[in-house]
């Protein structure tokens, strides 16, 4: 499968005598992208360390999820015209904007509880730095005065970072494999809001990290107690013999922004 990124969208022609770590046209070849993943690796990296970021709470859930005055307003709009399938959209969007406004108001909590901690002590939020949940937990470190980390991705469509980010935190990833590494590297805590399959891709993969040793135990909040026992069913794959009970201790549910604010502090916070 080719993941070299396209040279002619990016306008960049081949110079044979440009300096090949000069040349952007012979980085980017498939046979460069050993070289291509150091530098993904290093550059947001060496720059969260420049700005002090030493420990994370990771926030993921779905990019979907609109705050609650944007549900109110496409609900509004929906009444207006009479149209009963935006109606019944924009009624699920009002339902959903309970657990961007939950991401919204934890973030909070984790800036405002750590503003006045110092650097080695601090946790800073990072989230992948779309929309949805993503920019919820982004608005609440921003609406608390307080730095917040953006590890994006190119996608074919196009995602751009929400307007809550710390421009100089806000990094564009090519490869998923490393930006989820950068997740995990200053991870002290993972908060999942429900989400779709970028969700349960990202906290599957901290799931096997966890159980199989490749990274160390921090706290995993599923947060939605209702969403994740209704779409992941532990229970019968313990049953069925596919994980162990200790396993399931890798994770625990919370339902509110205090409760998992609460959890946090309990694990990593003197």
């Amino acid at each position: 499968m080719k993941t070299t990124p396209d040279l002619q969208s990016l306008n960049l022609e081949p110079d044979a005598f440009r300096l090949a770590f000069a040349d952007p046209a012979f980085v980017m070849r498939d046979e460069a992208r050993g070289i291509r993943l150091q530098l993904e690796l290093l550059k947001a990296d060496i720059a969260q360390a420049e700005a002090g970021i030493v420990h994370t709470v990771v926030v993921f859930g779905s990019a979907r999820f609109v705050s609650e005055q944007d549900a109110q307003t496409q609900l509004a709009l929906a009444y207006a015209k009479g149209d009963a399938q935006a109606i019944a959209m924009a009624q699920g969007a009002m339902k959903n904007a309970a657990y961007y406004e939950a991401a919204r108001a934890f973030a909070g909590l984790v800036a405002r509880g750590c503003a006045q901690r110092p650097v080695s002590d601090k946790l800073t939020i990072c989230t992948g730095g779309g929309p949805g949940i993503m920019e919820a937990a982004n608005r609440g470190a921003h609406e608390a005065g307080q730095p917040s980390v953006a590890l994006n991705i190119a996608l074919p469509r196009e995602q751009a970072p929400n307007a809550y980010v710390t421009p100089g935190l806000s990094f564009q990833f090519h490869y998923f494999a490393i930006r989820k590494m950068h997740f995990m590297l200053r991870a002290k805590a993972l908060v999942a809001f429900p989400g779709g399959f970028g969700t349960f891709d990202e906290l599957f993969e901290i799931l096997t990290l966890v159980q199989t040793h490749k990274s160390q135990k921090v706290p995993i909040l599923l947060y939605g107690s209702d969403y994740w026992r209704s779409v992941i069913d532990f229970d019968a794959m313990m049953a069925q013999g596919t994980i162990s009970a200790e396993d399931a201790q890798c994770f625990q549910y919370v339902d509110s922004p205090e409760a998992a604010w609460a959890l946090v502090k309990s694990c990593q916070m003197p």
